[in-house]
């Protein structure tokens, strides 16, 4: 009976070379490659949000938690065909430009891969140019933009008017400290969530 449950308590623990450890025992052991993700690595995973969304982890552990589960998936990506990598759809994620600011997105990117989606993580400073350049180019269902400053704020509302000129048809979706509900309501976002645990929910909820 393969171990899954001691690979997510390392997952949750944030112990990366006991993942290691545990992901090889598990891969030369024969099991299936998406149980191991599925089971092991992401089950853990799930709990962090859970336990992050409730206030019980902070943002170090969770780091550290999604650190040592994409190590573990890491080392079972290869075993898997492209088409087989369990996906809930893409996101591209980026900060909106003027804003250098990456903790709080690069967090909801863990999280969102955690979850079982493929994250296009253009990093900082982002144009709506650039934007719209990536979801050309990767086709995602959803675009989500973050901003740590008031005066980037804009910069939202500028991409998602773009993405509207070009007539693409992609949800967008806005966080980061200053941001509202009220906000995203008045810039015509599709959503908005307070944090990372939440983001994943909206994703989900925005894919269903």
């Amino acid at each position: 009976m393969a171990n899954f449950e001691a690979l997510s308590q390392s997952v949750i623990a944030g112990a990366e070379p006991q993942v290691r450890e545990q992901t090889k025992a598990l891969i030369d052991a024969g099991v299936n490659p998406l149980e191991i993700i599925n089971n092991g690595l992401t089950a853990g995973m799930t709990v962090v949000g859970a336990r992050f969304k409730n206030g019980e982890m902070f943002v170090p552990e969770v780091l550290m938690s999604a650190k040592s589960m994409a190590a573990g998936i890491e080392m079972v990506k290869p075993l898997i065909a492209d088409k087989d990598m369990p996906s809930k759809g893409t996101i591209v994620l980026g900060t909106v430009k003027g804003d250098l600011h990456d903790i709080g997105k690069n967090l909801v990117g863990m999280m969102l891969e955690s979850s079982g989606f493929k994250v296009i993580n253009l990093g900082i400073d982002i144009a709506p140019e650039k934007f719209v350049a990536a979801v050309k180019e990767h086709d995602p269902q959803i675009v989500a933009m973050s901003a740590l400053l008031t005066t980037t704020m804009p910069l939202m509302k500028d991409t998602i008017e773009l993405i509207e000129e070009e007539g693409i048809k992609v949800k967008c979706i806005i966080g980061g400290a200053p941001i509202t509900q009220e906000y995203a309501d008045k810039i015509s976002a599709d959503g908005y969530s307070p944090d990372a645990g939440s983001a994943v929910e909206l994703c989900v909820r925005l894919m269903a």
